[in-house]
């Protein structure tokens, strides 16, 4: 055999044991026990008490919405009730309310000029460059409308002209929104819902009623501190959230709803274009020769939308345990950091390791178990 080999069969079949050294030092000891006090607080303070890792999370909320809006308004002199001014209508999790509306009567089948400035032309060969736009009101055919200055569209006529004046409904914001919302833990089997008793008279105020399941649009554009003319005439969107954080190892009336606010169109404040929110529909009608023809509405609204979150723990013995177990072996990182001091920064480092780690041979076994000349254990 090799003396490679052999050095490495010595070096494989060792044995290794702790071996116990009392350091008679202050500073070490004050080490020792700041390390293990901080490692001691961060498993109580965070793990335990801040993140609650003796719990087990559900965060797979199961929720179901239900909004409803009241309110009366007026647009371009005109009385608006929820039917006109909410779509969808169905009072689901996302709804708008319709703030300001620009219409176009009577629109039938056929050609006719556009209305937009950028679609202005002399000749035909102005529009014919125009002829794959998707911004134009209809198709544009390459026709210029000289008497007018317009290219042409195939679509519905007159085109949609949207630099209409046009009054914003400013009473929207005594609207009132009422959200019902009902939610489910499955892990726990555990359903509650957002309605305390039969009070629907009262009004969200973080302060006074939080609680409360009937918000005022306006209160809420306040704590998002909108400009409400702006926000008007222009649209938006704005989020309610609702968020459950439940405790299950207290009462469960305890699981409650908290309600805050968001501009979810902050991103784009500041964009030249596609500011707000709008979008269009159209109310068909058939007249007695039988032609279609209908009445278009481009549409300025702020969107709310609901957006439910939520957790709920409980206690549970596998996570405890398992954190117990981390805590109680990371305490032993004090223990590593004092043998690095001692090891490598402080005076008499080579006599700790003296004392540390000692080699035992195995002729120094044999040694240790052979009875000397004359003693006791060789007259036996």
């Amino acid at each position: 055999m090799t003396s490679h080999a052999w050095n490495f069969m010595t070096s494989f079949l060792t044995y290794e044991t702790n071996k116990s050294v009392v350091v008679k030092s202050w500073s070490v000891g004050i080490i020792n026990r700041l390390v293990q006090l901080l490692i001691i607080s961060y498993f109580v303070g965070y793990v335990f008490l801040y993140e609650r890792a003796y719990q087990v999370a559900d965060t797979a909320i199961e929720s179901s919405v239900i909004t409803k809006v009241k309110g009366f308004g007026k647009i371009n002199s005109k009385i608006m009730d929820v039917a006109d001014y909410i779509h969808p209508p169905q009072g689901e999790g996302v709804f708008s309310i319709i703030t300001n509306i620009i219409t176009t009567d009577n629109q039938v089948q056929g050609t006719c000029p556009e209305k937009d400035t950028k679609f202005n032309c002399s000749t035909d060969e102005d529009c014919e460059k125009h002829l794959d736009s998707n911004q134009a009101n209809g198709r544009i055919t390459g026709v210029c409308n000289t008497p007018v200055g317009y290219c042409e569209i195939e679509g519905w006529c007159p085109a949609e002209d949207d630099k209409k004046n046009t009054t914003t409904m400013a009473e929207f914001v005594n609207f009132t929104i009422f959200i019902k919302n009902s939610i489910r833990f499955p892990l726990f089997n555990v359903s509650r819902g957002n309605i305390q008793g039969d009070n629907f008279k009262c009004r969200y105020d973080k302060l006074t009623d939080s609680f409360c399941p009937i918000f005022r649009v306006g209160y809420i554009l306040n704590e998002l501190q909108q400009d409400v003319e702006k926000l008007a005439s222009e649209g938006g969107e704005i989020g309610i959230k609702v968020e459950w954080i439940c405790n299950l190892d207290e009462a469960l009336d305890s699981c409650v709803p908290r309600y805050s606010f968001t501009k979810l169109n902050s991103p784009f404040e500041k964009n030249k274009v596609s500011k707000g929110y709008n979008f269009r529909f159209a109310k068909y009608y058939k007249a007695l020769d039988g032609t279609d023809f209908r009445t278009l509405h481009k549409a300025f609204a702020v969107r709310f939308e609901v957006m439910v979150t939520g957790t709920a723990r409980k206690f549970s013995l596998i996570p405890t345990v398992i954190n117990v177990m981390a805590a109680l072996t990371s305490i032993g990182m004090g223990t590593v950091l004092c043998d690095l001091v001692l090891l490598n920064c402080i005076k008499g480092a080579a006599q700790y390791k003296e004392k540390k780690f000692e080699e035992v041979s195995e002729a120094m076994i044999r040694a240790a178990l052979t009875p000397s000349p004359g003693s006791q254990l060789s007259v036996k």
